[in-house]
């Protein structure tokens, strides 16, 4: 692979994890759930809307 093979690659596996993290938020605010998430180097839980 080339360089700019890999920054492709990268790119799809960058946009594949937005689009991950957004369906999480979705699917956690319709059964309205929390989220675990890292924040300043906690592990605190969140509220979908507040992300």
């Amino acid at each position: 692979m080339n360089e700019q093979e890999i920054a492709e690659m990268q790119n799809k596996i960058d946009q594949g994890i937005l689009l991950a993290q957004e369906r999480l938020i979705k699917r956690a605010l319709h059964d309205n759930e929390t989220l675990v998430v890292v924040r300043d180097g906690q592990v605190v839980e969140a509220k979908p809307e507040d992300l």
